[in-house]
């Protein structure tokens, strides 16, 4: 379901808003949707919002999120992302048209290079929020979004103590990445690096192979290394559950990784999906719904003339076979019938 074109503000009922899941201090998890502008009442706050790409799951839940929000404050959103994690010259040209246009209140942003979304809120009067991925800029008011090496290493940890309950001795880890050079997936891979080694693994640094972030590159990486170590390995971690499904899915039959914990990043519907179904093993949760929840929620208290925080944490958890069955009840009803591009 495409939300690139405008569509009216959510008009949801009290009682349905009181059973929604409010935050990221609540127990609300991960929901998102596609490309759209909300339009509000006159007088409402007008928010640009430039992801980094539309085409995935986990933007959607964001995106869910901020409309929710956005029904709740009569804030009016216009939501955009590039086609891919790597069109970086496609989201500057967004941001660049957007600071420009004289008719947003406020910009958040999800930048695909934080070097260059610094450089061009240079000077900006526009209030300026980075949600997903961080980048240092006076003209920042906020970031919401979690700390992507800390979550990472906790997943690290989860893997490790998994591959010893499947019976592996040796627990050695190969790693597919995102996007080279991107402070999100450096943070991710330095997470996974840590938690695994420091749980008694070893993260096998020297044979990490970058996917974009994208499923068909992950299926080559992961044939890669299927040839690389043919008597199988302990750990498959990647940097988002697109790459780790894709990556279980290759490996599907070979024995030699019958055993073996895929284990990926962001908590979507198709990743809990997977792990009840035997593929992926396991995914480091973030709460996107919750990310684009707070992300206007806090735009709109600032331009209201409230103190905001400088960093709001929306928090992850680990979730495996066992929890993934009411995980994935939680996101559905977050996304409220919203469809999930896949």
């Amino acid at each position: 379901m495409s939300y690139l074109k405008k569509i009216g503000a959510l008009f949801v009922s009290s009682a349905l808003m009181a059973s929604m899941l409010a935050g990221c201090g609540s127990s609300s998890d991960s929901t998102g949707g596609n490309g759209s502008q909300a339009e509000g009442g006159d007088g409402n706050y007008n928010i640009s919002i430039v992801f980094k790409t539309t085409s995935n799951e986990y933007t959607q839940y964001m995106m869910a999120g901020a409309e929710k929000a956005a029904a709740e404050t009569g804030a009016v959103l216009d939501m955009k992302g590039a086609t891919s994690e790597t069109a970086y010259d496609e989201q500057q040209n967004m941001i660049e048209t957007d600071l420009h246009a004289n008719k947003y209140d406020a910009m958040i942003i999800a930048p695909l290079q934080g070097d260059m979304a610094t450089t061009l809120v240079s000077g900006t009067d526009m209030p300026i929020f980075a949600i997903d991925t961080d980048f240092n800029a006076p003209e920042k008011i906020s970031f919401i979004g979690i700390g992507q090496k800390d979550a990472a290493a906790s997943g690290g940890e989860k893997a490790v103590e998994a591959a010893k309950a499947a019976g592996w001795d040796k627990i050695e880890a190969a790693y597919i990445a995102g996007v080279q050079g991107d402070s999100t997936a450096d943070a991710r891979r330095t997470g996974f690096q840590e938690g695994i080694d420091g749980a008694g693994g070893t993260f096998l640094a020297d044979e990490v192979q970058y996917a974009d972030a994208v499923a068909d590159k992950a299926t080559v990486c992961m044939e890669g290394i299927m040839q690389s170590h043919p008597e199988g390995l302990a750990i498959i971690a990647c940097h988002n559950d697109d790459c780790a499904i894709a990556a279980a899915r290759a490996a599907a039959n070979n024995p030699a990784y019958a055993k073996t914990i895929f284990i990926g990043f962001d908590g979507n519907i198709t990743a809990a999906q997977s792990i009840l179904d035997g593929g992926e093993t396991m995914t480091v949760a973030q709460s996107g719904y919750d990310q684009g929840y707070q992300a206007v929620k806090t735009v709109v208290a600032h331009l209201n003339g409230e103190k905001v925080d400088s960093f709001v944490d929306c928090g992850t958890k680990v979730i495996d076979s066992t929890t993934a069955e009411d995980y994935m009840a939680t996101l559905k009803s977050q996304m409220d019938g919203k469809a999930v591009a896949q």
